[in-house]
C-alpha cells in the first residue's frame, strides 16, 4: 500500500510544500548564480529514470558554461577551475539539488530512491538491474547517499539501491531523510574533484 500509493502521495504533498516555502530561497539563488557567472541558472543533463527510461535532471548550475559536458568531475583536469564561486557553496551545501523538487512534484523522481545514473553509466545501470533497483523512481536521496555516497564502489551502491527497491517502506524513507540531513550538515561521504571515488556518477 505504501509503495503503490502513499509514497507518491507524500512525495507530491511534501515537494509541493517545499517548493512554496523555499520559493524565496529559489529566487535568491537564481539571482546569485546569474550575477556570479555567465550562463543559464539551471543545469540539465540526461539521466536514467524508472524502468531505464531517460529524463533530464535539473540542478542549479555550479560550473562554467564551457565545462566539458557529460564528464564526471573527477575526470576533468584540475576540476576546481570549472566550478564557479557560487557553485562551491551550492555543492558543499547540496543546495544545487533543489530544482529536483519540481521533478519530484511532476513524478519523474521521488524524494527517496536510487540517485539517477548518467545516461552513459552503463556499468552502474547494469549492476542495479541485478537487484531490481531500476524499477523504482530515482530519488533526491537514497540508501547509498546516506551510507557512503562518493566513497562507495559501483557494486556497493547498486547493492544498497537494490536493498531499498526490495524494502520501500515509510520507515526506510524516514530513516533516509533523517540521515540525509546529518550527511549534508557533516558532509559525510562527500568527496570532490581529484579526491572523488572513481565511480562517482555526478558531474554537476
Amino acid at each position: 500500500m505504501y509503495r503503490n500509493f502513499w509514497k507518491r502521495f507524500f512525495d507530491l504533498v511534501l515537494s509541493g510544500l517545499a517548493i512554496v516555502i523555499l520559493s524565496p530561497l529559489f529566487l535568491i539563488l537564481c539571482l546569485w548564480i546569474k550575477l556570479d557567472s555567465k550562463g543559464p541558472v539551471l543545469f540539465r543533463q540526461k539521466r536514467i529514470g524508472r524502468y531505464r527510461t531517460t529524463f533530464e535532471i535539473m540542478k542549479f548550475r555550479t560550473m562554467r558554461i564551457d565545462t566539458p559536458h557529460d564528464v564526471p568531475t573527477h575526470l576533468l583536469k584540475n576540476p576546481e577551475q570549472w566550478i564557479t564561486r557560487a557553485g562551491r557553496i551550492l555543492r558543499k551545501t547540496s543546495l544545487d539539488e533543489l530544482p529536483q523538487l519540481l521533478q519530484i512534484f511532476t513524478g519523474k523522481m521521488a524524494i527517496v530512491g536510487p540517485r539517477p545514473a548518467l545516461w552513459n553509466q552503463d556499468d552502474l545501470v547494469a549492476e542495479r538491474e541485478k537487484y531490481g533497483a531500476n524499477d523504482v523512481r530515482p530519488g533526491l536521496t537514497g540508501l547509498a547517499q546516506v551510507n557512503g555516497r562518493d566513497v562507495l564502489s559501483i557494486e556497493d551502491k547498486a547493492e544498497l539501491d537494490g536493498m531499498y527497491a526490495a524494502h520501500v517502506t515509510l520507515r526506510t524513507d524516514l530513516t533516509c531523510l533523517w540521515k540525509t540531513v546529518v550527511a549534508v550538515l557533516t558532509r559525510k561521504g562527500f568527496q570532490e574533484g581529484e579526491h572523488a571515488n572513481e565511480h562517482r556518477t555526478e558531474d554537476e
